[in-house]
């Protein structure tokens, strides 16, 4: 019988049995939920960055209809 062959067996196990009670302590942790989803998609802005689109967005449709007005009193 080669006892460090078997030694390195029940270390992989021991490992295997590790990862598996980490998974379960993770799945209790998120109250039964699952393993933990991260958020994808796009990130949500603050109020003073939305602030800087709204004025951004305001001016590029401003130009975009005096270049309408513009086009419409040349024909």
């Amino acid at each position: 019988m080669d006892l460090s062959k078997t030694i390195q067996e029940l270390y992989t196990e021991k490992e295997r049995i590790d990862e598996v009670i980490a998974s379960l302590e993770q799945f209790l942790a998120n109250d039964g939920q699952g393993p933990l989803r991260r958020r994808r998609g796009r990130k949500s802005m603050g109020a003073d960055e939305r602030q800087v689109v709204s004025e951004r967005m305001r001016s590029y449709w401003a130009n975009r209809r005096a270049d309408k007005a513009m086009k419409a009193s040349a024909e």
